[in-house]
């Protein structure tokens, strides 16, 4: 099975000024693209060959894990964000509060996760198959399905998800994320 790169689910430029429309074309356009060719190059004529995604991530290692964790990572993110973001709903909100205690203390936690993760790699909320909620930072492209956790929120930390918008100010960059989480997709896992 080959797997194909994946519209946006909004315009490259809708979520600025928070993400510019170039740092999407890259994002999404090269780098995105970039993965979901080198996983079907490597998938060919192996076992892979017509296997789920999350199977692949799940029962492969080096770049071939590197390559496919990436595509789910970056497919889960762009649905976190929306040009209509920010304003948390009811569900979500009283989820966190019951798990973190607060919105604020919720978004502190996760902030943190994502600006003091060293070198490459994503913030997630995740959840476990008891249903506790748990944000966790994975270095690379890993993610939480290695862990048979379900990825609920994910943020990109690779400079590539920033730099063009705000340098080596990846603090910035967390800050802002906050206007533009598509909550009504996090309400839906959660």
């Amino acid at each position: 099975m080959a797997f194909t790169l994946k519209d946006l689910p909004y315009a490259h430029s809708a979520l600025a000024p928070h993400i510019s429309e170039e740092t999407m074309q890259f994002h999404h356009d090269k780098h995105l693209l970039a993965y979901v060719n080198n996983t079907n190059n490597l998938i060919a004529g192996t076992e892979f060959e017509n296997m789920e995604l999350t199977d692949i991530i799940k029962k492969s290692s080096g770049g071939l894990f590197n390559n496919s964790a990436q595509i789910l990572n970056h497919e889960i993110f762009w649905d976190c964000m929306s040009p209509n973001g920010g304003k948390i709903n009811s569900k979500a909100e009283e989820v966190l509060i019951k798990s973190f205690g607060s919105i604020e203390e919720f978004k502190s936690q996760f902030s943190t996760k994502a600006t003091t993760l060293f070198g490459s790699g994503w913030a997630w909320l995740t959840k476990d198959t008891d249903g506790k909620l748990e944000i966790i930072q994975y270095a690379n492209g890993s993610n939480p399905v290695v862990d048979n956790k379900e990825p609920i929120l994910g943020l990109d930390v690779w400079e590539h998800a920033y730099y063009i918008d705000y340098r080596n100010a990846r603090p910035k960059y967390v800050e802002a994320f906050w206007e533009i989480v598509n909550w009504d997709y996090v309400a839906s896992k959660l």
